[in-house]
C-alpha cells in the first residue's frame, strides 16, 4: 500500500493548519490533521517551509506547453500532462468561437481524454454567442445569435461551461435554456450595460469570463458588465492575475468586494504558456509570445502566458493573504462548477495536491495519489 507523508502549512483552504499533516494512502487523503506527526512506513514528501495546498482548478486552458486544445483529445491529454508541473490537478480545455459543429467535436474530444496528468473536468465553449464588439482575440466572423435551433446544437453535445455576451438578441432564453440544461453559463466578450448583465445573471448565468477584459468598460455612469459583477453575489469571477491582463489595483479591488469566494484565478493559456517565445497557435490562428505577453499581430492581448502558480505568486506580492489566494485557485473555481472532489483537502477525497516551496513554486503535484513526473 503506497503511503505518502506530506507536512508544513497546510491550506484545505477552509482552515490554514500551521503546522499540519496530511496523509496519503491508495490515493486518497486518509486523514488532515494539526501539528506535525510521523506515521511509520510512510514516505515524507515535504521539506520545512513547504506549503501544501489543493491541486490548482483552472476553467480556461486553450492551450500550454505548445499543444492546442484544438487539436484533439491527444493534444488534450499532453496538456494534461504539462500542467502539473504549474501545480494544475484539474482544468477545462477552452475553445474560442469557432463554427458550432467545431465546437461539438471539441466537446466529445474533450470527453475522450484519459491521462495520468491533470483531470480534465468538460470542455468550456468561449463562444460562439458573442458581440463583436468585444472579440478580443475571437474572429468576430465566426460569432454568432443565439437562435433557438443553434442553441439546441450546442446541446446535442452539450459542453460543461460556455461564455455569451447577454446583449445579443435571444441571450436572455439561450441562458436560462443552457443553465437548465446543467451547464455553467458565464458572462463575457459583451457590450453589455450593468441593466443587461444584470439580466443576464437573472437569467442563470453564474460566472463572469476573465474580469475587466474584452468587456464593457467600467464608467461612473455606465459601470457596464464588470460593475453589475463586482455588485452581484450570484456570479464568480474569472480573474486573469498575471499582472499583465489587470492592473494590480483593479485586481485588489475586485478581491475586496467579492472576496475569495467570489474570484476564481483563471489563466486563459495559450499554446505559448510555458513554452518559449515566438509563434504559436490559438483557435488555429498565429499569436505572438514575447515572453511577457501573447498578441495578435494587431497588438491585441490574445490569452495569455499566465501559469496558476504563478499568479499565486503575483497575488501573495500584492500582500494577499496566502489561504485566501490558495482558495481563488482551488475551491472557488472548483464550487463554481459544482465540483465537490476537487478543489480541497478532506478526508476521503482524492489526493489531487500541490507542494509549494517557501518560494511558491511548485515542489511536486499529486493526483489522485501518485506523484506527478517533473519534465
Amino acid at each position: 500500500m503506497t503511503r505518502y507523508l506530506l507536512r508544513g502549512r497546510v491550506l484545505t483552504p477552509a482552515r490554514s493548519l500551521e503546522p499540519g499533516t496530511v496523509l496519503v494512502e491508495e490515493g486518497r487523503v486518509a486523514w488532515v490533521r494539526a501539528g506535525e506527526h510521523q506515521v511509520s512506513g510512510a514516505q515524507l514528501l515535504t521539506q520545512p517551509g513547504d506549503v501544501v495546498a489543493p491541486g490548482f482548478v483552472d476553467l480556461q486552458v486553450n492551450g500550454f506547453a505548445g499543444y492546442d486544445a484544438t487539436e484533439g483529445a491527444g493534444a488534450m491529454e499532453r496538456i494534461s500532462v504539462a500542467l502539473t508541473t504549474t501545480g494544475v490537478t484539474a482544468f477545462m480545455p477552452t475553445l474560442i468561437s469557432r463554427p458550432l459543429a467545431e465546437g461539438r467535436a471539441f466537446v466529445e474530444a474533450a470527453a475522450r481524454v484519459r491521462s495520468r496528468g491533470a483531470r480534465v473536468l468538460g470542455a468550456h465553449l468561449e463562444g460562439p454567442f458573442l458581440s463583436p464588439r468585444h472579440a478580443g482575440a475571437h474572429d468576430p466572423a465566426e460569432m454568432l445569435e443565439p437562435t433557438p435551433e443553434r442553441v439546441a446544437a450546442v446541446l446535442a453535445a452539450p459542453p460543461r461551461m460556455t461564455t455569451i455576451a447577454p446583449e445579443l438578441p435571444g441571450a436572455l432564453d439561450a441562458i436560462a435554456r443552457l443553465r437548465a440544461s446543467g451547464v455553467l453559463v458565464s458572462l463575457g466578450h459583451s457590450a453589455a450595460s450593468a441593466e443587461e448583465a444584470q439580466a443576464g445573471f437573472a437569467a442563470g448565468a453564474r460566472f463572469v469570463t476573465h474580469l475587466f477584459n474584452a468587456m464593457s468598460a467600467f464608467r461612473q455612469r455606465q459601470p457596464g458588465l464588470p460593475g453589475a459583477a463586482l455588485l452581484d453575489d450570484r456570479p464568480t469571477l474569472g480573474l486573469i492575475a498575471d499582472g499583465e491582463h489587470v492592473h494590480p489595483l483593479a485586481m485588489q479591488m475586485a478581491i475586496r468586494l467579492k472576496g475569495p469566494r467570489g474570484i476564481a484565478l483563471t489563466t486563459d493559456q495559450t499554446t505559448a504558456a510555458g513554452a518559449p517565445p515566438g509563434q504559436h497557435l490559438l483557435g488555429g490562428e498565429q499569436i505572438l509570445s514575447d515572453g511577457r505577453t501573447v498578441r495578435r499581430e494587431d497588438g491585441t492581448l490574445a490569452g495569455s502566458l499566465a501559469t496558476m502558480d504563478g499568479m499565486v505568486r503575483v497575488l501573495a506580492g500584492l500582500g494577499c493573504g496566502l489561504r485566501e489566494v490558495v482558495e481563488m485557485a482551488t475551491l472557488t473555481p472548483a464550487r463554481a462548477l459544482g465540483e465537490r472532489s476537487v478543489g480541497r483537502i478532506a478526508a476521503g477525497l482524492p489526493a489531487d495536491l500541490v507542494v509549494l516551496d517557501a518560494e511558491l513554486r511548485v515542489r511536486l503535484t499529486l493526483v489522485g495519489g501518485e506523484v506527478c513526473p517533473r519534465d
